[in-house]
């Protein structure tokens, strides 16, 4: 099971609506129970996450790492790496 420490909780609390309209969870352990539901994962960079959608059959033949990168579903943390958020 994936874990998830407070820059990438706090981070998907400030910025999940760029997923939702509206805000779903505004503790840590909301949001960390909302990404352990959504087999939500954390990559190091963005060639692992293209790695990632590809393994779990998302469609993304063509697409850039940039386009990668502005998906509602990958939060650029400003650590350097990614949250994926599958919903």
């Amino acid at each position: 099971m994936e874990q998830f420490d407070e820059v990438c909780l706090n981070y998907f609390i400030a910025h999940q609506t760029q997923l939702f309209r509206e805000k779903t969870v505004t503790t840590l352990e909301e949001a960390e129970e909302f990404l352990q539901d959504c087999m939500a994962v954390v990559c190091g960079s963005l060639q692992e996450v293209r790695d990632y959608l590809e393994e779990s059959g998302a469609d993304i033949s063509g697409m850039h790492l940039k386009e990668i990168e502005e998906a509602s579903e990958v939060f650029a943390i400003p650590d350097g790496r990614y949250l994926v958020v599958e919903v």
